[in-house]
């Protein structure tokens, strides 16, 4: 089987992993830190806010049973895109919105979509796109957070679409 990957930010990683963890076509997600300088960090520096990484979620998917599109579109649904630097009650630019990119192709995509949902929000989306760039995951605790406590969905209030 043929798998791609996708990384996303949207606030607090828990909530984020249990939310695409639902989406079918979905093989594996992990939590971590991505689009900082810092190599290897942990949880603890990047809440200093100095590693100028965010919390993010990687979503290895099944192409041929959903497509990046959709889960971009899914992205847009379960946080609030035009807050900067937060979401919820969680402050910072390790919480802020932003999809990484692995191709021109999810690039483009991203920005397509990123544009034609804008009608749906009052403010102007602050959505990051950026190029992947190297992905820590995150320690084992925080792996599948919702899943194993039954709390921890931070801001993320709904249900996917399937």
């Amino acid at each position: 089987m043929r798998t791609e990957k996708a990384i996303f930010a949207a606030g607090c990683f828990w909530g984020v992993q249990d939310y695409f963890d639902q989406i079918p076509g979905v093989i594996n997600t992990v939590v971590g830190y991505t689009g900082g300088h810092t190599k290897n960090p942990s949880y603890e520096e990047v809440c200093t806010h100095t590693t100028g990484h965010a919390e993010a979620t990687e979503v290895e998917f099944d192409p041929r049973k959903v497509s990046f599109e959709t889960l971009v579109k899914q992205f847009f649904r379960m946080h609030d895109p035009t807050q900067l630097n937060r979401q919820g009650p969680d402050i910072g630019d390790s919480y802020r919105s932003a999809i990484f990119y692995f191709d021109e192709g999810q690039k483009q995509a991203a920005e397509a979509i990123k544009k034609s949902v804008q009608s749906n929000f009052k403010k102007p989306i602050v959505t990051e796109t950026s190029k992947a760039t190297e992905f820590y995951a995150a320690e084992d605790y925080h792996q599948k957070y919702v899943q194993k406590t039954g709390r921890g969905a931070c801001h993320i209030p709904f249900t996917p679409i399937k």
